[in-house]
């Protein structure tokens, strides 16, 4: 999120301020002028204070997302990290905060149901768990305190410098022969183009209502039809293996029962139910009603994500570039 989202803010002329563990890793924000970076982590109160000092406007992005791991790591960065962020807004005189969340908290869609705003979170898993009580925290902090936030829900994530989840599930396992078809391909993904996302954020400070919630996802789609586009554009010609769905819930068991002893993330864990197994019909109506998002379409997303990986799954890209 972060690759994508600082160009889309640098592009605005705006003076950035970004918070990261690790600074000494992330080279690449050398190349963009009128940004600081700041050494610290959502858990360091003083450390959100203190890169917040003298802002007007926050992207709070940062989190925990896994398939897998303990469930008060989660609770802890998503939680209280969020709320660490909140207060910081707050005592700082935030003009606008979007708090980046997930469709993924909804948890388990009714299969016959588009899924808009308006519908009711029921969690899966433990992060799904942490990011729906992040969001109990910022409707709190507008509520209470009239804090000026706004809340994104984006689909699953996907698109260039991205290596897990969907785009391991939908480009790197299939270009590499691995094309896994559950139950016949018929359930529905969420997809978010990544470019998408950083311009939703941008969206969301300049247009979107305080207090509002809204879906960033690009068109619903089958599982078959998503891989369908992935092998035309990628020219693959694998046979697609065809995973009847308790097969798949059996191996994720074994393999979740393995990384007790790997202490690994397994290839395939038992939280993917939640996101392979269900008809994700997600709307982004009222985002491109309200705040005038205009999604990219799958095709085009899964050009630019295949050119990437062909590439060589280059750390840079061109049009990742800021003027100066």
């Amino acid at each position: 999120m972060g690759r994508h989202l600082v160009p889309v803010l640098c592009r605005t002329g705006a003076s950035l301020r970004l918070l990261t563990r690790h600074p000494e890793s992330y080279t690449w924000l050398a190349r963009y002028p009128r940004i600081e970076v700041v050494a610290g982590d959502l858990l360091n109160a003083d450390a959100v204070s203190r890169a917040m000092q003298g802002c007007t406007h926050v992207v709070h992005a940062g989190g925990m997302f896994r398939f897998w791991g303990d469930e008060k790591a989660f609770t802890e960065v998503n939680v209280r990290g969020t709320e660490n962020v909140m207060r910081a807004a707050l005592s700082h005189g935030i003009e606008r905060l979007v708090h980046i969340s997930t469709v993924a908290l909804i948890g388990h869609p009714d299969p016959t149901r588009v899924i808009d705003e308006t519908e009711p979170p029921d969690p899966a898993d433990p992060y799904q768990r942490s990011k729906w009580a992040a969001e109990q925290i910022v409707h709190q902090f507008v509520a209470s305190h009239e804090l000026p936030a706004v809340i994104l829900r984006p689909g699953a994530y996907y698109g260039p410098l991205g290596y897990y989840a969907f785009n391991r599930l939908f480009f790197k396992d299939p270009m590499r022969g691995i094309i896994m078809q559950v139950n016949g391909g018929r359930y529905i993904i969420f997809p978010a183009f990544i470019s998408d996302v950083a311009q939703g954020a941008l969206l969301a400070l300049r247009h979107g209502k305080v207090g509002e919630v809204y879906n960033i996802c690009g068109d619903w789609i089958s599982h078959q039809e998503a891989f369908d586009i992935v092998c035309e554009e990628a020219d693959l010609h694998w046979p697609r293996l065809p995973i009847p769905g308790w097969i798949g819930v059996q191996t994720a068991r074994f393999l979740e029962a393995l990384s007790v002893i790997t202490r690994s993330e397994p290839f395939w864990p038992l939280n993917l139910r939640s996101y392979v197994y269900n008809n994700w019909r997600v709307s982004s109506e009222k985002a491109r009603r309200e705040l005038g998002f205009r999604p990219t379409s799958f095709r085009d997303g899964a050009r630019q994500t295949i050119a990437w990986y062909r590439a060589g799954q280059p750390d840079w890209l061109p049009e990742l570039e800021c003027p100066g």
